[in-house]
């Protein structure tokens, strides 16, 4: 069943339950309203009787006959004698007790003559010792019910069908947004066209839901661009080292073989191709973890980290010197995912730096760590770029490495809210990484 559908039946039972409900009260109400009209009605008439009497001997009426007011059947005087009926119900012995006035007149439901009636007995307003009796049938009292019941029902069902079509036509309006969506998502089902939009206005839940999925779908697009284009970025660096090792491997496999005498440099080559090859690999892993992936954070000394990333390259770098300005600072991070990324700082300027230069690493209080070189600079134009996956300007493309280091670097400041930038020197350049600090 269609949402629409729902929600006509659902607005049309709430108003069929909701005159259900104020009918069967109203009819309740009405029924007992209708009998206590009824019951003072006959009350009143007994009180009536010698009046009423007065004129029934004019017409030569027969003691203790029983005649018609109206729709209230009326008995006139009837001795308050046990048994004694007079065309009407017999005298029982509580009658004869309201005739001598012992007991209060009293209302009762009898049949007679196969018709139910309300009757009231109540001794003669004199002093004779009589009774008066005044019935009404109880079929006026039905009747007027069962028609009041009939009005009732037809305005509960015509309500509750007027109410869910109503609500059906209104539900077509309100819903507009809903099937837009939703044939939004099968033409991304059916077709896996990413670029598809919803155009939502106005601020209730319908267009803030619209806004979301466009978001999303935004979002969703770009990872899938994203995931392309690194893929296809990956097997273009990937074919190269995999190539030259393919190569040295089969001329390996020749005739001479290990006996030839450039073995050892095919060996060597093989070896750096693979080193090559794996350290591709591992970036690429990093890269991916840094992101995608929940980590561990912990609050975490940025300065500290920095020193020992710092202690590691002096160590491998014996063509540079190290200087460094390591301010306390305290940064909330994964530690292992921030000492990556200033290490591939670090080895960008060591990769870049003469024999003889310095790098300088600085860590400032407000979670920023700097790494300045003293290598050839970036060209402006390649300043927007230097930060992305696999780019390498041409002037580092004979030289080894993928491309990816600078990538992983943004990725672990942005996962972190963090921010990356590069400042050209008239000598080398400034790499930063910001990390928000704790205050």
């Amino acid at each position: 069943m269609s949402l629409r559908n729902r929600v006509a039946l659902a607005g049309g039972a709430v108003v069929f339950s909701t005159l259900f409900i104020a009918s069967m009260v109203l009819y309740l109400w009405q029924g007992a309203n209708l009998r206590s009209q009824h019951d003072s009605d006959l009350v009143a008439a007994v009180a009536q009787t010698p009046e009423l009497l007065k004129a029934f001997k004019q017409k030569r009426y027969p003691p203790s006959a029983v005649v018609s007011v109206g729709a209230i059947w009326l008995q006139l005087p009837l001795k308050g004698v046990e048994g004694n009926s007079s065309g009407f119900i017999p005298v029982s012995s509580r009658d004869v007790a309201v005739a001598a006035r012992k007991t209060p007149p009293y209302l009762q439901d009898v049949e007679h003559d196969g018709v139910r009636y309300r009757v009231y007995t109540a001794p003669y307003p004199g002093p004779d010792g009589s009774l008066v009796r005044a019935a009404v049938p109880v079929s006026v009292i039905d009747s007027a019910l069962d028609r009041l019941w009939t009005l009732l029902s037809m305005i509960t069902v015509a309500g509750g069908v007027l109410a869910a079509t109503g609500a059906r036509l209104a539900a077509g309006a309100v819903l507009r947004p809903v099937r837009r969506l939703t044939e939004a998502v099968e033409h991304v089902t059916t077709t896996q066209d990413l670029s598809a939009r919803v155009k939502a206005d106005g601020k209730d839940e319908i267009a803030r839901l619209a806004r979301s999925f466009s978001s999303m779908m935004a979002a969703v697009e770009e990872s899938v661009r994203t995931q392309r284009q690194l893929v296809a970025d990956a097997s273009h660096e990937l074919r190269t080292p995999l190539t030259s090792l393919n190569t040295n491997l089969e001329l390996l496999n020749e005739k001479d073989g290990l006996t030839d005498p450039d073995a050892p440099a095919l060996v060597d080559d093989a070896r750096r191709q693979a080193e090559e090859l794996k350290g591709l690999v591992n970036d690429l892993i990093d890269l991916g973890r840094y992101g995608h992936t929940a980590t561990h954070t912990e609050d975490t000394r940025l300065d500290l980290l920095a020193e020992g990333v710092l202690a590691r390259a002096d160590r491998r770098a014996s063509h540079v010197r190290f200087s460094a300005e390591l301010a306390p600072c305290l940064v909330h991070a994964d530690p292992d995912a921030v000492e990556r990324a200033v290490g591939n700082l670090v080895d960008n300027a060591v990769k870049w730096s003469p024999a003889g230069g310095r790098i300088h690493v600085r860590v400032e209080a407000g979670g920023t760590v700097s790494v300045t070189d003293q290598g050839p600079g970036i060209p402006t134009a390649d300043l927007p770029y230097i930060f992305d996956r696999f780019y390498r300007s041409p002037a580092a493309r004979s030289m080894p490495g993928s491309g990816l280091g600078l990538a992983i670097v943004r990725q672990v400041a942005e996962t972190h809210g963090g921010t990356v930038a590069a400042e050209p020197l008239e000598r080398g350049v400034r790499l930063r990484m910001s990390l928000p600090p704790i205050r």
